[in-house]
């Protein structure tokens, strides 16, 4: 039971942001406002991690499984994407060296600043 009302908290955030999507006249999508709605819920402890927590842990579990369709689908559109091969190998790469260095970047900010204000609370204490 304690799994359904866990699942009843994000179906019931999906379905805000459903609404929202259909009612924000901005091109974002549902699965976007979710996200936000649950981060926001979580960081303010409107939403305890307790009450989503084991359905989350359950969901990310199964998340390659949720692949498959996706994955079906590309391979029935294999003649179709035969055309536009290089353009998508090369996204691909520029896209996955981008995601990187993006990431790299941002990480390491987060640790000088988590760095400096390490340094900055010994400091202090002198």
């Amino acid at each position: 039971m304690k799994y359904v009302k866990q699942f009843a908290v994000i179906l019931s955030i999906s379905l805000i942001a459903e609404l929202m999507e259909y009612l924000i006249p901005i091109p974002v999508a549902a699965s976007i406002y979710g996200l936000v709605l649950m981060l926001i819920g979580l960081i303010t402890k409107l939403i305890p991690l307790e009450k989503v927590e084991g359905a989350a842990d359950f969901l990310v579990e199964i998340m390659p499984i949720l692949f498959i369709p996706s994955t079906v689908g590309i391979m029935a559109s294999a003649d179709a994407l035969k055309e536009m091969l290089i353009p998508l190998c090369v996204i691909c790469v520029v896209t996955t060296i981008l995601i990187m260095a993006v990431t790299g970047k941002v990480s390491q900010g987060i640790i000088r600043r988590g760095a400096g204000r390490s340094r900055n609370m010994r400091g202090s204490r002198k």
